[in-house]
């Protein structure tokens, strides 16, 4: 059983991709249902971002309607609580590592309502190798963004910049308990967006981005991150990204879960 929402097909291939503006004609709750909505999301948030990072995607979409909730938000919460009635004894294994702050981002282009992007987030303690072997995540990021990308290239970029913004106070803080940290890496699987921040492509088509390009450059210069490319199967960001059908749940769940 899958927590997420329903699943879209993926049509690869494609020479244009539309905008998903699914209108919602279910009859309106009450002021007793839309409270009642507020208060299951804002307690399975609590329990998404400390125990089961699974739900954080299918939240964020519920959570962004609350405030006109209708019928079928009541449906969508009530499938979300069926999914936690089934794992109730979910968690996040972690193995021990050299406490180097790690991460891996992602997003989904013109995925969610409005035109608008999803960008994705694995925050992890790993080695300070190469290409950092994974563990249970300490912070997992599904966030619907506020702005409209016009590209793939820009909402990568724009999932890399809240992924690093995220993880600075977590530098820090790591750096006050006593464990110095290099280089944070940070995992994409988009080679533009990893050439335009590494600065080994030429910006010409990309000004709305140019604010998160220097930000990100800024800060590798300073030595505070390094970004690299790795293939998407590698990335476990994707998992907070995009609505997978149920057998790619089932297979990554001991990914996400330890």
């Amino acid at each position: 059983m899958a927590p997420m929402s329903q699943h879209r097909e993926i049509i690869y291939g494609a020479k244009e991709q539309y905008a998903h503006n699914d209108i919602d004609t279910s009859p309106p709750l009450d002021a007793a249902g839309i409270k009642w909505c507020r208060g299951v999301i804002g307690a399975l948030l609590y329990y998404a971002r400390a125990v089961d990072n699974k739900l954080l995607m299918t939240l964020s979409t519920i959570a962004a309607t609350q405030a006109a909730a209708t019928e079928n938000t009541r449906a969508e919460i009530n499938k979300l609580l069926n999914y936690c009635a089934t794992y109730p004894n979910d968690g996040t294994m972690y193995r021990a590592s050299s406490m180097v702050l790690a991460a891996h981002s992602n997003a989904s282009y013109n995925s969610e309502h409005n035109s608008r992007s999803r960008a994705g987030g694995h925050i992890f303690l790993s080695e300070d190798d190469p290409i950092p072997r994974n563990n249970g995540p300490i912070l997992s990021i599904s966030r619907i963004t506020k702005y409209v990308c016009p590209s793939a290239a820009e909402a990568k970029i724009g999932a890399l910049f809240m992924v690093a913004q995220d993880m600075v106070p977590l530098r820090n803080m790591l750096n006050e308990m006593g464990w110095p940290q290099p280089r944070s890496p940070i995992q994409t699987d988009n080679s533009t967006a990893n050439g335009y921040v590494n600065n080994t492509i030429v910006v010409k088509r990309l000004k709305a981005a140019d604010m998160r390009i220097d930000w990100l450059r800024c800060r590798e210069a300073q030595g505070q991150f390094r970004i690299y490319w790795d293939k998407g199967p590698n990335n476990n960001a994707d998992y907070h990204t995009k609505r997978h059908p149920p057998e790619y749940h089932i297979a990554h769940r001991p990914t996400h879960a330890g």
